[in-house]
């Protein structure tokens, strides 16, 4: 008999976890090919800003104990958070991870107490500006225009608190 996968499951853990590392690079080497210049992701927003104890958060999805999708969030201000780094491996694309990756970091977010939650994509994206305006984030910009000529494109999202 078959046991029926259920899913991937969620390890809250930390930027600098072995196993984050295959997810990590490839999201650079991305990002650079996009964008035709290198990035150093630990520049932009270094490890520590995940930290829980610095009102962050970094999860991963495994799927048989193997990285396929993960992202964080960094406190932005005391009511909001932001987003940051939700990746999906490229082998397990068109899965809806990414989407199970918000929504494990918008729960936990809320359960934390921020109100609502920011982030930026880069105009190269069309795959990450289609994922959050299906997930209910409110385009800060306009979206009929081109999105090279908008720059980085911002989102932001009101959070529900969670029911005890």
């Amino acid at each position: 008999m078959t046991v029926p996968k259920t899913g991937p499951t969620v390890l809250h853990t930390t930027v600098t976890d072995p196993l984050a590392r295959p997810l990590l690079d490839e999201l650079t080497y991305e990002y650079s090919t996009r964008y035709q210049r290198p990035v150093d992701l630990s520049l932009e927003c270094p490890a520590h800003a995940f930290a829980p104890s610095q009102g962050g958060a970094f999860v991963l999805l495994l799927e048989d104990g193997e990285p396929v999708a993960g992202g964080a969030y960094r406190r932005h201000d005391a009511a909001t958070a932001e987003l940051k780094r939700i990746w999906t491996h490229s082998a397990h694309r068109r899965r809806g991870l990414a989407r199970r990756v918000l929504t494990v970091l918008e729960r936990e977010a809320a359960v934390r107490g921020y109100t609502r939650i920011c982030l930026t994509t880069g105009p190269r994206q069309p795959e990450a500006r289609g994922l959050y305006l299906a997930a209910g984030y409110r385009p800060l910009f306009d979206p009929t225009a081109a999105p090279e000529s908008v720059g980085p494109l911002p989102f932001d999202k009101h959070l529900v608190t969670p029911r005890p």
